[in-house]
């Protein structure tokens, strides 16, 4: 690799990290990290303590070399334990019409999931 092309750590630590993709964003994922994620189609099935797989990997970095997916790598998974399913705090949005009468007021709760990675 060439010095331009070189990828710089950005906190300087050398732990094993991972890029995942879940709920159509994208996290970077170190062992131990606990995460809440948009809520999985299929988290009603699982129980506290059961195991997750992430098979959407972007990118891992053991510290020495770097993989890149095109767009996901082969064969690469992140593990992650689930600990549980919630909703977040309740946000108001707000419709008005000046000069009509006009008001609306809805509430929205965006449902998540909790889980803990184990295993890169």
């Amino acid at each position: 690799m060439s010095k331009d092309n070189e990828i710089k750590k950005v906190d300087g630590s050398d732990t094993p990290f991972a890029v995942i993709e879940t709920g159509g964003k994208q996290y970077i994922v170190r062992k131990g990290d606990k995460l809440k994620i948009e809520k999985l189609s299929d988290s009603e099935t699982y129980k506290k303590g059961d195991k997750v797989v992430f098979d959407s990997v972007l990118l891992i970095d053991d510290g020495s070399k770097t993989k890149i997916g095109n767009p996901f790598i082969e064969d690469a998974k992140v593990e992650a334990k689930f600990i549980e399913n919630g909703k977040s705090k309740k946000l108001h949005v707000i419709r008005f019409r000046a000069k009509s009468r006009y008001f609306r007021k809805y509430g929205h709760r965006q449902p998540y999931t909790f889980v803990e990675i184990t295993n890169i």
